[in-house]
């Protein structure tokens, strides 16, 4: 199933936390049982980023138990049963990041180091860059690759089919070739470009590796 993006127009898309596609129960924010059991510094921390400028954001009480927040929704997922919490159109909690969404067939593994890269890419676009470069040489490895060189994990992908303008493009932010930096160091010279890049790359390497390989197979077993 194509991944749907949060938004505050749906009544189901894919969760923020468990991922899942689900049904999505909206609710106001003045909605007191559902700000229970919520950081409330964090939420409050996080709008503050989102919308620094909206002096309407604070017009609100709080208290342990209650968050009323002006402009503020939750939705619930069908799914995992957690609550997301929105400013305007924004969510605010569970911190996402700004980075494309993971696909969806992306190992769990992986999807964990993407996620938390997502998170810390407006902080650090080069602590960001160095979580996906790690994540794209365990990836190789879980594509059935020794996982100890990533420039040859790369390029026995290639020969086995993947899209050879990958390598170059992985070169080209170095990932692999001479100029490589070791996954998971910082490279100074990153910057939020190159990490949106990299963001982008290991979706496609995913993509074309699981994502297009497990399609075909659903195609042809529901051949007659």
């Amino acid at each position: 199933m194509k991944y749907v993006p949060p938004s505050l127009d749906l009544n189901a898309f894919n969760c923020p936390y468990c991922r899942a596609f689900a049904h999505q129960d909206w609710f106001a924010g003045g909605a007191r049982h559902f700000a229970r059991n919520l950081p409330l510094g964090d939420i409050f921390k996080n709008a503050a980023l989102t919308q620094r400028n909206d002096p309407a954001l604070f017009n609100t009480e709080s208290s342990q138990s209650c968050l009323a927040l002006s402009s503020v929704m939750f939705s619930k997922c069908a799914s995992c049963h957690k609550v997301t919490v929105w400013v305007h159109d924004r969510i605010v909690f569970p911190q996402t990041g700004e980075a494309p969404a993971a696909n969806p067939d992306m190992p769990d593994d992986i999807r964990r180091d993407y996620d938390e890269a997502s998170t810390i890419l407006d902080q650090s676009p080069r602590g960001a860059a160095a979580l996906i470069r790690l994540a794209i040489q365990k990836l190789c490895k879980e594509l059935g690759q020794p996982g100890k060189n990533i420039n040859d994990d790369i390029g026995a992908l290639v020969r086995g089919g993947l899209d050879p303008r990958v390598q170059q493009a992985l070169d080209a932010v170095r990932v692999i070739g001479n100029s490589a930096v070791h996954p998971g160091q910082i490279d100074l010279r990153d910057d939020r470009a190159t990490a949106e890049t990299l963001f982008k790359l290991l979706n496609l390497i995913v993509d074309k590796t699981i994502s297009e390989p497990k399609h075909v197979a659903e195609v042809y077993a529901s051949l007659p």
